[in-house]
């Protein structure tokens, strides 16, 4: 017999144990939408390299080739097109004023700090001659930075998002569980899931309005404007799935509850929501991107302080620069988005088994 080689089984355990890893790794590059990480390092781990560099081309090198085939028909066409701002800007174009949004956002800043600074120098000068009467702390008032206009955005979406879900999910386990729950709430989700964001925002505002009479509470009127708007548009694809999630339950399942006699809290906490969250977390995803695509509209006329009221001035303010620093706009909102959905996939992978992408 052939004696083994104790240093060939070790790498060969090794080896295992490092693929073994690599698979593990490979879920989390899903989530994050970096599938193409996983035939790299299979590939540099001597993994058939050729079968693994068909998979880097598909996964890493195709999508590269549309987005190069894009920016150059892009950078070739847009000069052709004519505007009343001039024309189409180009990636050149706009990649400059990403540049230019980033230089005032960092000028904003470095103002702000001097203000303070200020603030601080005089407060400390009375404090020292005993003048407390005059010591004053003011907010800095300066134009919010493009970064603070994101972050406006990302805030406002998250709070009706988180208001649509504590509706939505109780109210499509009601209608999951009872017929007679469905029946009535039926007919209002069919009515009312149609609705644009521009025809709710003009209720939105006179209730907000009348509702809410001071705008020095914790939350401007603006902002609540535009986060119930994104509520009532956001809450509908969450109640549906969460509806159709909690109905599809194994009946088997049921008929143990029964045989078991749970009560109701037991029965939703340890039989219906196990079994629903793929579907939850579906509806949850689907309605965080209808409520960001909301946003925007919402922003732009209820005058919130995000991306959407940042393309509006820019609209209005008609200059040779607008036009790219819109479509900076709009590269920033699609990013965003999906940024958002794979944040709701990571929740939703920890949380469920799913093989949904």
């Amino acid at each position: 017999m052939t004696a083994i080689d104790p240093t060939e089984l070790n790498a060969e355990a090794r080896r295992a144990r490092l693929f073994t890893r690599i698979n593990k790794a490979d879920a989390w590059f899903q989530v994050l939408g970096l599938s193409w990480m996983t035939p790299i390092l299979k590939a540099i781990a001597g993994d058939n390299p050729r079968a693994q560099m068909s998979e880097i081309w598909r996964l890493l090198g195709v999508p590269i080739l549309a987005i190069g085939v894009f920016l150059i028909a892009w950078g070739t066409l847009a000069p052709k097109v004519q505007t009343s701002l001039g024309a189409i800007p180009g990636p050149a174009q706009v990649w400059e004023q990403v540049g230019n949004l980033h230089a005032d956002a960092i000028r904003e800043g470095e103002k702000e700090v001097a203000f303070y600074e200020r603030q601080d120098a005089r407060n400390a000068e009375h404090v020292a001659n005993g003048d407390l009467d005059k010591v004053r702390d003011r907010p800095y008032t300066g134009k919010p930075t493009y970064y603070d206009q994101i972050w406006t955005s990302i805030k406002t979406v998250f709070f009706g998002f988180l208001i649509a879900s504590f509706f939505a999910i109780p109210l499509g386990i009601m209608a999951g569980l009872s017929p007679t729950a469905n029946a009535a709430i039926n007919p209002m989700i069919q009515i009312f899931k149609p609705v644009s964001p521009l025809a709710w925002l003009p209720i939105v505002t006179m209730v907000v309005s009348a509702v809410y009479a001071t705008n020095d509470g914790m939350f401007s009127k603006s902002f609540l404007v535009s986060a119930i708007t994104v509520t009532l548009c956001s809450l509908w694809p969450t109640l549906i799935n969460t509806a159709l999630g909690v109905a599809s339950i194994d009946k088997d399942l049921v008929s143990v509850s029964k045989v078991l006699k749970m009560n109701t809290y037991t029965k939703i906490t340890k039989l219906v929501l196990p079994s629903a969250l793929p579907l939850i977390f579906t509806g949850l995803r689907l309605s965080l991107g209808v409520g960001w695509m909301v946003l925007i509209a919402a922003e732009m006329l209820a005058q919130n302080p995000g991306l959407g009221k940042f393309v509006w001035d820019e609209f209005q303010n008609g200059s040779s620069q607008s036009l790219a620093k819109i479509m900076v706009a709009v590269l920033t909102i699609g990013i965003i988005g999906f940024m958002l959905d794979r944040v709701m996939y990571a929740l939703q992978s920890m949380f469920t088994f799913t093989e949904q992408r």
